[in-house]
């Protein structure tokens, strides 16, 4: 058996709370609602949580699909609640949010993957908070760019999808997701006008020239943003570490990554997708 890599100090946090952290977990939990935060197990929870904002998972927390990085359950999921788009727009006005940041799980099992309940929660959570943007992180959707298309018709001010490592490992972690797929989606996103954003996990073995060619792969898609976070091992069952990458090396990444042409980076070991999206939104 490999030997485990050892978790460095820089990745040891303390998650902590405040009474906005209270709140926000009793308006999530009195809503029914489910997070990345709590089903990611990530490790900003604490502090974003504490300033008020969550990122919301809409499509129930039961995943189609079982990547072997992702902690959110696998299995078959249950009907859509068709009540979720109106619980999403009043806890976002409840939070008094500028900005909201809204993912989902995979929902294979639909004729339409979800698409269109994406949409109704776009538009309702406009439509009770018309004065706060929206940044969507949504699936592949299996390639069918119609279905991307109703997403950005449904106009939130960032789409992102993420790439979530280097094209040769792709297939390792993914379990239906493909490295192409997702750079069309991306670049379907671009085209429309709406910006871009990706995100990919670090330290699974990739190398830095592998890291440097998907940047350049998202730049030709028309990708603005990106972010950079450590890979952080769930559970025994999943994937392993295979190396902590030195906060020195993310930096380096942020600073090529605004060389080539993003617009904005985020690049250090507890970045995650939505971390900070509230910055990206002011580009």
């Amino acid at each position: 058996m490999a030997e485990r890599v050892r978790k460095p100090e820089w990745l040891k946090i303390n998650i902590g709370a405040n009474e906005r952290y209270t709140e926000t977990k009793r308006i999530v939990e009195n809503h029914c609602l489910h997070t990345i935060c709590s089903s990611g197990r990530c490790p900003n929870m604490g502090e974003c949580w504490g300033k008020g904002t969550a990122t919301f998972m809409i499509g129930g927390d039961i995943c189609t699909r079982s990547c072997k990085f992702c902690n959110t359950q696998t299995g078959r999921p249950l009907p859509l609640d068709p009540n979720e788009p109106a619980h999403v727009a009043e806890s976002i006005s409840l939070m008094k949010l500028s900005h909201a940041v809204v993912t989902s799980v995979d929902r294979d099992d639909l004729p339409d993957l979800g698409a269109s309940h994406w949409a109704r929660t776009i538009t309702e959570i406009k439509r009770v908070n018309p004065a706060t943007t929206i940044e969507v992180l949504i699936p592949d959707f299996q390639g069918r760019l119609e279905l991307v298309d109703q997403v950005i018709n449904a106009r939130p001010e960032i789409i992102s999808h993420n790439m979530e490592t280097v094209r040769r490992i792709s297939p390792l972690v993914r379990s239906a997701a493909h490295y192409d797929t997702s750079l069309k989606v991306i670049k379907r996103i671009a085209d429309s006008g709406t910006v871009a954003k990706s995100g990919i996990m670090a330290g699974l073995g990739e190398t830095p020239a592998e890291v440097e060619e998907l940047m350049d792969d998202l730049l030709a898609a028309g990708c603005k943003i990106l972010t950079i976070g450590q890979y952080l091992q769930p559970t025994h069952r999943h994937y392993p570490v295979a190396e902590y990458v030195t906060p020195e090396q993310f930096a380096e990444y942020k600073r090529i990554g605004l060389e080539k042409g993003f617009e904005q980076v985020e690049s250090a070991p507890l970045v995650r997708s939505s971390y900070h999206a509230e910055k990206h939104i002011r580009r």
